[in-house]
């Protein structure tokens, strides 16, 4: 009998990528079947490990001979791959532990009894990938027990949907990548994705990381363990479409409505230092950049063309991925006006105008001076060249030593070169890849690669602390809500709770006119009516108590000092727990049209400082907080406060699930409070 496995000792999952032994049950003949492709490539690996084929109405598969049953088999194997039906799985999984098995590949799909087999493997300290796996690949083991066939590269794939991870690897061999480990973890009954990610830090051969889910759950664990392979040099390339329903289920507040699940993926990805990609050719294209190229240190890129249209086209489309074109500097443009016929565009993006049909060597030249320039970050090529050689043969070889200057600037600055050609594949463009430049036969291709290359530099990934939980005492009502935030050191305007007229003139006679009047219990007031602003008198104040008295019943009434500043900005700032990656902390353009704005950073509670700001930097409406059209410029600062001071309740005390202040105003003399909503874990709500 084999021991235990224990899942907490590092290579506890050795057994799914170098078994010393596989038995496959369910071995077929018949090609459209998996057992038929399964016991295949186990068989590629019968030279260094045991393999033994499971048939009960066989006594041969594939030309090797097939055993009945377990029972038969002349050892125990050390991993069980099951390609029968479901009806099957549960007796074959108990047949197997009862030998002394330990570790399972579940390729069937279907299986119903999924908890039970769950306990069974527990019980027994078994280990299970799948079931609805498509199975798994190590190049370095030799190891394949999965559908189709794999190149030997430097990606790592860990996916949900065997299919899609399949199709990962297609196009990274088309690419000439490869695959270093394949894992389809399918439905995850046992083993999980975390658990792939972390036996892929110590993995020399993977150099990068695909990663597709469906579900995140214990996302935050998730999160650690990807910064752990950013900082072990590995990136991770997280596709990922619509994921973490939980994210959705709070909508009570305009953060709940407002954040999508992909803003929390991508909040989750800044955190861990990842990037997400959109489909999988995109996936590998970022993939072939990272292959050969390094992090470029910022956005700036410059665009160098021999076609104005394609120069132009090419600065659009970096404009739109974030990427920047900034013009030259005056001494800049005078040294390239040097290098190039009169007339030509040297502001970026640059015309060569005919400079390099002139003279092929003109693209090494002109891009040597960017890179050394100190003006950029990236440089792009874009145009015709890796066509010369391929269209006119007697320009081949000057062609190619046009390549083998850049390669030199390739490799000897810190500025990548990424080229976007025309040709699909010319002696000229392999070349290019072979000396470790990237190379695209579509602009957006390249620059699509260089965009998620800046925001990995842009995002190396931060510590998620491990939260000191401590309780906030979070009560029912908008009066409580509002100690919560005087607690937290954000400033609310003074204010008072009435429940009749009388109370409301008492309070006129303390607080500063003009007044508020608020519902307290209304999660929109403004939507119902249970707001009135501007009320300038005692009398003004108990008439409007009255009135909304009169329609709304008895409740929670306050009264607030209305803030009269100017040059006042309206914004949100909400805080809450998601299912899947626990506490969030969101901030936006704010007040009544906040959800048709939808203008919102989230991330990863908590946050410092530095990271409040660059939510704040990040959003549309960042310029009214510099100053808009003339007037000044407001207390960034203290709206960064709010901001860390949310994301540390919501981070602290477990029962406070939701948490939005909306609006906060902030002024050029600091930001304020002026209502608040809060959800605990029991559904009650303070607001």
């Amino acid at each position: 009998m084999l021991s235990p496995i224990d899942r907490t000792r590092p290579g506890a999952l050795r057994a799914f990528r170098d078994p010393r032994s596989v038995a496959v049950v369910g071995a077929s003949d018949n090609p459209a079947k998996w057992g038929y492709w399964i016991a295949q490539g186990a068989l590629r690996g019968a030279h260094r490990r045991d393999v033994w084929l499971v048939n009960r109405s066989a006594d041969q598969v594939q030309g090797h001979p097939a055993h009945p049953s377990m029972s038969a088999l002349p050892k125990t194997p050390e991993l069980v791959v099951l390609c029968v039906p479901a009806a099957h799985v549960d007796a074959v999984v108990e047949d197997a532990l009862e030998r002394g098995v330990r570790a399972f590949l579940a390729i069937t799909s279907g299986v119903t009894d999924c908890s039970r087999i769950r306990e069974r493997l527990a019980s027994a300290g078994a280990r299970l990938v799948g079931p609805n796996s498509l199975g798994l690949f190590d190049a370095d083991t030799d190891l394949q027990l999965a559908w189709g066939h794999f190149e030997a590269g430097e990606i790592g794939i860990v996916s949900q949907s065997g299919q899609l991870g399949s199709e990962i690897a297609n196009l990274a061999a088309r690419a000439g990548l490869g695959v270093s480990r394949f894992v389809s973890v399918g439905n995850q009954l046992d083993v999980r994705a975390k658990e792939v990610l972390e036996d892929l830090i110590d993995h020399d051969s993977t150099k990068i990381v695909a990663l597709y889910l469906e579900s995140f759950d214990g996302g935050r664990d998730l999160v650690r363990t990807v910064r752990r392979l950013r900082e072990a040099g590995k990136h991770t390339l997280v596709l990922a479409t619509g994921a973490s329903e939980g994210s959705k289920r709070l909508a009570a507040s305009h953060t709940g409505s407002m954040t999508s699940a992909i803003d929390v993926v991508d909040a989750a990805c800044r955190a861990a230092g990842a990037v997400r990609v959109r489909t999988p050719t995109e996936l590998v294209e970022v993939a072939r950049f990272l292959s050969v190229a390094e992090l470029p240190a910022g956005a700036r890129v410059a665009v160098v063309s021999d076609s104005g249209g394609q120069g132009g086209v090419a600065a659009d489309v970096a404009g739109g991925l974030g990427l920047d074109t900034p013009a030259f500097s005056p001494q800049l443009q005078r040294v390239l006006a040097d290098l190039l016929p009169a007339g030509a565009s040297v502001a970026n993006p640059i015309d060569l105008a005919g400079a390099g049909e002139a003279d092929l060597m003109t693209y090494a030249v002109i891009c040597e001076r960017l890179a050394a320039s100190g003006e950029v970050d990236a440089v792009l090529l874009s145009g015709y060249l890796g066509c010369y050689g391929e269209d006119t043969p007697a320009l081949a070889g000057q062609e190619l030593a046009v390549v083998d200057r850049l390669a030199l600037l390739a490799r000897n600055t810190h500025v990548p070169l990424v080229v976007h050609t025309m040709s699909a594949a010319s002696a000229a463009l392999t070349r290019m890849w072979e000396h470790g430049i990237p190379t695209f036969p579509a602009v957006e291709s390249a620059l699509r690669a260089l965009a998620r290359a800046r925001h990995l530099s842009a995002h190396p990934g931060r510590d998620l602390e491990r939260p000191v939980f401590r309780s906030l005492e979070v009560r029912p009502g908008y009066w409580a809500a509002r100690d919560l935030l005087d607690r937290m050191g954000v400033p609310v305007p003074p204010g008072a709770r009435v429940n009749t007229i009388g109370e409301a003139r008492a309070a006129a006679e303390v607080l500063r006119a003009p007044f508020v009047l608020k519902a307290g219990w209304l999660t929109h007031k403004s939507e119902h009516d249970g707001v009135v602003l501007g009320l300038r008198s005692a009398d003004e104040l108990a008439d409007a108590f009255a009135r909304m008295h009169r329609r709304l019943g008895d409740g929670e009434y306050v009264v607030e000092e209305q803030d009269e500043r100017s040059d006042v900005v309206e914004l949100l700032v909400g805080a809450r727990r998601d299912r899947d990656f626990g506490p969030l902390v969101t901030v936006g353009s704010g007040g009544t049209e906040a959800e048709l704005w939808r203008d919102v950073r989230t991330e990863i509670a908590p946050v410092d400082r530095e990271t409040a700001g660059a939510m704040v930097d990040a959003l549309h409406s960042r310029p009214l907080l510099a100053g808009w059209r003339g007037r000044p410029g407001v207390d960034v600062p203290a709206l960064v406060d709010v901001i860390v001071a949310a994301s540390a309740a919501v981070t602290a005390d477990p029962v406070l699930a939701e948490l939005e202040i909306n609006p906060v105003r902030v002024s050029p003399a600091g930001a304020l409070a002026v209502d608040a909503l809060a959800i605990t874990d029991d559904g009650e709500t303070d607001r």
